[in-house]
């Protein structure tokens, strides 16, 4: 016999979903609550992550019942499914939207209640054998430092290593919460979408770069590497924290920049210039004679205060001194 389990109900609010909630509870189950709609039924799966969810045909769309089954599989970590359904060729559709290998249990809307347990137990004994089957995925996602991603085909992330929270600051949920572009540096979004169609169009993202906003206010350098998986609707992307290596590359081209413009300087005066003997002026390509100063200030960046050296300085004050 299973342990007790959290279910979510996904059916329409009337006589019939409180009797599913008593029957469940009286069966030892915790109910966390019954969604009436499918997009609520999302954001509760988001929020409380139940160990089952049982989901009626005639829950009110969109999505429907059978693309809200797909979505909550394709999120993970994954909770087990019993699609509640009356029809003669449900088994057909569910191949048709080609959900995962989860557990995932099929009884007609006129079940006995008798059956209905029974169909709920038979879920939840196959859920461990399920989790066992995925821990290596699970684990590579929670210890990897790279920053994977499923992205859904409509904008929102769908799930998320724990190292994006490592990386900008925000939690989990925060990301889930708003379309990926709020998060892209508004230079970088146009690109950004553009990129973000054509994988969805079953193109590849390689090397792709821009930059995502942290919680603090700054923002991050990313590389990605993106393809699309269009059967579940679904962008699998892994991204890499490039922050440092971009700041790396600004000084390396700062400092190539300031030596070319010394090496620059050197070579203007690198050549044999022409004095005067006598008064030691300059004499320049267009053969007019200048002081030095101003050569040496019209071919480089140098600038020049005038002094008066000792020796210079005793000939002037012996010449100025009484006899």
């Amino acid at each position: 016999m299973p342990h007790a389990a959290s279910l979510l109900l996904v059916h329409p609010p009337g006589h019939r979903a409180d009797t599913l909630v008593r029957l469940l509870e009286g069966a030892g189950h915790h109910v966390l609550g019954a969604s009436g709609a499918a997009e609520d039924a999302l954001a509760r799966c988001a929020q409380v992550q139940p160990d089952l969810v049982l989901i009626s045909p005639a829950v009110a769309g969109p999505p429907s019942a059978l693309e809200l089954a797909a979505q909550l599989l394709r999120r993970g970590p994954v909770p087990s499914l019993m699609l509640l359904t009356g029809s003669a060729d449900s088994r057909s559709l569910l191949r048709e939207v080609k959900l995962p290998g989860a557990p995932l249990a099929l009884v007609s809307a006129q079940a006995s209640d008798d059956e209905l347990l029974a169909a709920v137990d038979l879920a939840l004994l196959q859920l461990p054998h399920w989790r066992r089957a995925n821990e290596p995925d699970e684990r590579f996602f929670a210890v990897t430092l790279d920053l994977l991603c499923f992205l859904d085909f409509s904008g929102y992330f769908r799930r998320l290593s724990p190292s994006w929270e490592r990386a900008l600051g925000w939690t989990i949920d925060e990301l889930k919460a708003r379309p990926f572009f709020e998060f892209v540096h508004p230079d970088d979004r146009d690109r950004t979408l553009a990129q973000n169609k054509a994988v969805r169009g079953g193109g590849q993202a390689r090397g792709f770069e821009n930059r995502y906003l942290c919680k603090d206010g700054s923002y991050r350098w990313l590389r990605w590497s993106a393809a699309p998986d269009t059967d579940q609707g679904v962008i699998y992307a892994v991204a890499r924290d490039i922050t440092d290596a971009k700041q790396v590359e600004a000084e390396r081209e700062q400092l190539i920049v300031d030596l070319q413009s010394a090496l620059a300087e050197v070579r203007s005066l690198r050549e044999i210039i022409p004095i005067c003997s006598y008064c030691r002026k300059v004499r320049d390509d267009d053969d007019f004679w200048q002081h030095v100063e101003s050569y040496v200030a019209a071919h480089t960046g140098a600038q020049f205060s005038h002094g008066v050296c000792p020796s210079c300085y005793e000939r002037v004050t012996a010449a100025d001194s009484p006899d």
